[in-house]
């Protein structure tokens, strides 16, 4: 092995392709159901798990297996399309900010405090309870407490580094302010911005599954672990499989976003780069 290259753990090609597989099964999840995760059945109310259907059935006669299927597809991607564009608004607030410093710093960091003076899943709530409810709506109240730590971290990053040799001898050959943002900054602050939306990406299922729980996200009967949970809870003493087969596998997911952030943080940390 090369001095300076950091051999990357088993583990974590193990987790990512596990991960992967789970990326497939959401993609897929409407065609390999098992059964119409809308489809009710009034014979089998609330039948407990068997060979037929594995998690049980619903207060509906619905499957529970097919519906946390099909609903990891929301619970998932939703996440990471909010991660994507929390992270890309975050960034460029920061990016600016902490290049050009000065009022425009000042405006935009006050904006960033305005919003981190809120705890996060309350302004929320208040967001999705104003707008209404919807999957949609749910993802834009979580944007609207998510980008600022984007922003905090681009910032002080290009703060840190705006004024370094290559920077200032980009500015001398005369680069352009946004080829020298885009190309000299932004690839040079990118790995603790990675390495966060990693991180972030059990939380934002969390909020989305929250807010659905509260029923302010999803509705029945559309597919969501946490609209699943919020219904199953009713039925605690009578049906409990109705709310321990999406917690479980939510935990479950969540777990393995948490440690494959902790596997990318470790690789992307230089002081944890072998010399």
């Amino acid at each position: 092995m090369k001095k300076g290259i950091k051999r990357i753990p088993t583990g974590f090609w193990i987790l990512t392709a596990g991960i992967v597989f789970l990326l497939l099964i959401s993609l897929c999840s409407s065609w390999i159901a098992p059964y119409d995760y809308q489809a009710t059945d009034t014979k089998n109310l609330l039948s407990p798990p068997n060979l037929q259907h594995w998690m049980g059935t619903d207060e509906q006669g619905r499957d529970v297996f097919s519906r946390v299927l099909v609903g990891s597809k929301n619970s998932i991607f939703s996440a990471f399309i909010l991660i994507a564009l929390a992270g890309s608004i975050g960034s460029l607030i920061g990016l600016l900010g902490g290049y050009y410093g000065g009022f425009a710093d000042s405006l935009l960091m006050r904006i960033t405090d305005i919003f981190l003076s809120f705890p996060d899943m309350i302004l929320a709530v208040a967001v999705a309870g104003v707008l209404g409810g919807g999957l949609t709506n749910a993802m834009i109240a979580i944007l609207l407490t998510s980008w600022t730590q984007y922003a905090r971290l681009a910032r002080s990053s290009t703060r840190a580094i705006k004024e370094e040799n290559y920077i200032q001898a980009a500015k001398l050959s005369g680069c352009s302010e946004i080829r020298i943002l885009f190309v000299h900054i932004f690839p040079n602050i990118i790995s603790p911005l990675i390495v966060t939306a990693t991180l972030h990406i059990s939380g934002v299922m969390m909020g989305i599954a929250g807010l659905s729980f509260l029923g302010l996200g999803v509705k029945v009967p559309d597919a969501e672990w946490g609209s699943m949970i919020s219904v199953g809870r009713n039925y605690l003493q009578t049906a409990p499989w109705m709310a321990i087969g999406p917690s479980l596998v939510m935990v479950l997911v969540m777990m393995a976003f948490n440690l494959f952030g902790d596997y990318v943080r470790d690789l992307m940390d230089p002081k944890q780069r072998k010399s």
